[in-house]
């Protein structure tokens, strides 16, 4: 039997404090993923259950059918279930009233978009699935989304197309414009899709780029909470809870965070009542999650997944590595202004306890996939920090070279991998191409549009990164962590 509904299910299994159908949909969600399903529908499920609303959510997958084909037939009913330390919790969320794929769907999608009910549109599509281009901060044209969308912007597939074509039709309509809330790790995220979505709009439809620019509101986010995907053992647990198959079911950790810019002109849910935080300005919370959390993962994931280490979890139980996450995390918190009632400290070791969580699956290999795309907010943006501050770069260096030596694309034992990053076939090209360390790391550090200017020229950097690079190479990534932390703890 499947999951379909609220009736039947254990008393120690959470449910909606409110009744789903009562509540009407203002919310589309493009990116219909584990971390939406996680993080923004379950505070929007708390919101509901505290003041209720017309906010429950049209969730859209871009690409793949998969999510739909998964909540359909489930009356867009899930299993999140959260896990800590301590043990693991279910709790069946409400908050999703329809699932849609544009592909198969698209008549759908768009009618959702242009309803008068609809007054936010969040995004979680990750890093790569906005078409932006780090240069301009506009479309990037080389983009699928973006290329396909110029030239059929009436058809559109991509972020861009979608909503410059959807805010178009409204105000055409006469209906106010939605809010468009980005929820994925970019920095200052409200103004990069105002950009990209201001130049597409100038590209396909001129007179809309000043409208867009001036009445569109984007708040900026941060957000967090550790969501790895969803394996057959994730689904197992939920029927062993449940006492119904869930194919929809998620899992994440007990902790969630989100801090939010508060400007939604037509209105938005209590996400209070979920630990929202409602402030002027997210930038400093955002630098903090980005080079900390998210910068020490993406290190302990290259070093750690090429050092045979398949969860993060492991990572932590391997004392020289653990070690190292520890010291990536001090050195990101000395990038950082202070913060008003924050402790960086507490938080770097806060963040080791949810790295060590021994019930939370987050595969190292999930966390490496597009470099390319992370690697200028969570590791550069604080090396160009560190090198202004006249701190130590050698926490970075590593970091670097641990993604470069990942992007060689082959384990110690010779088996191939796909790096699954959307420059692949050029950082493949360009390791191919380099007879020796130092070539590597210049070649790498030469690509187009990745490595700001400053840190490409910087001689001190380039040395430390060929080092690191060498030993990871000649002696193995276990012995590379090892060195790297006796030196460190020394």
């Amino acid at each position: 039997m499947r999951l379909t509904g609220l009736d039947g299910l254990p008393d120690a299994v959470s449910r909606p404090d409110y009744t789903p159908a009562d509540h009407g949909t203002g919310i589309v969600h493009l990116g219909l993923g584990a971390f939406h399903k996680a993080h923004q529908a379950a505070a929007t499920d708390a919101a509901l259950a505290a003041e209720g609303g017309n906010w429950r959510i049209c969730g859209v997958s871009l690409r793949s059918p998969e999510p739909a084909a998964q909540l359909g037939p489930q009356n867009g009913f899930y299993t999140l279930i959260e896990r800590s330390a301590e043990g693991s919790r279910a709790r069946v969320i409400g908050s999703i009233a329809q699932a849609l794929c544009l592909g198969p769907d698209r008549a759908e999608v768009l009618a959702a978009l242009t309803a008068p009910t609809t007054r936010i549109v969040n995004l979680t599509v990750t890093e790569k699935g906005y078409g932006l281009s780090r240069a301009t901060g506009g479309v990037d044209e080389a983009h699928p989304g973006i290329a396909h969308d110029l030239t059929a912007p009436e058809a559109p597939i991509g972020v861009a197309g979608l909503l410059v074509w959807a805010l178009k039709a409204r105000r055409a309509a006469g209906t106010p414009p939605f809010t468009v809330l980005c929820c994925d790790n970019l920095p200052e995220n409200g103004h990069l899709v105002r950009g990209l979505l201001v130049d597409f709009a100038r590209r396909t439809a001129p007179e809309q780029a000043d409208f867009i620019a001036s009445e569109v509101a984007f708040p900026s986010t941060m957000v967090d909470r550790i969501t790895p995907a969803a394996t057959p053992e994730t689904l197992a647990a939920a029927e062993a809870m449940l006492g119904v198959r869930d194919e929809a079911a998620v899992e994440t950790e007990a902790f969630t965070q989100w801090v939010i810019e508060d400007h939604f002109p037509t209105g938005r849910p209590s996400w209070e009542a979920a630990g929202a935080m409602f402030v002027t300005d997210v930038k400093p919370y955002e630098e903090m999650k980005l080079r900390m959390l998210n910068g020490a993962h993406s290190m302990l994931a290259y070093a750690g997944f090429l050092a045979g280490h398949r969860h993060v979890s492991d990572v932590m139980q391997d004392a020289p590595l653990a070690a190292l996450v520890r010291r990536h995390l001090a050195a990101a918190a000395a990038t950082l202004p202070p913060l008003a009632g924050v402790d960086l400290a507490a938080y770097a070791e806060a963040l080791t306890v949810r790295f060590a969580n021994p019930h939370l699956r987050h595969q190292t290999y999930q966390i490496a996939m597009d470099g390319t795309e992370k690697l200028p907010q969570r590791i550069f943006s604080p090396t160009e920090a560190a090198i202004s501050k006249g701190h130590s770069i050698e926490p970075f260096a590593f970091a670097i070279a641990a993604w470069m030596r990942y992007a060689m694309g082959k384990t110690e034992a010779g088996e191939t991998y796909a790096l699954r990053d959307p420059r692949e076939a050029e950082l493949r090209q360009l390791v191919a191409a380099a007879d020796d360390t130092a070539t590597i790391v210049s070649n790498l550090m030469g690509l187009p549009g990745l490595f700001p200017t400053s840190l490409a020229a910087c001689p001190d950097l380039h040395r430390s990164v060929t080092s690191k690079l060498e030993t990871m190479r000649q002696n193995g990534m276990a012995d590379a962590i090892g060195i790297e932390s006796r030196e460190y703890i020394s």
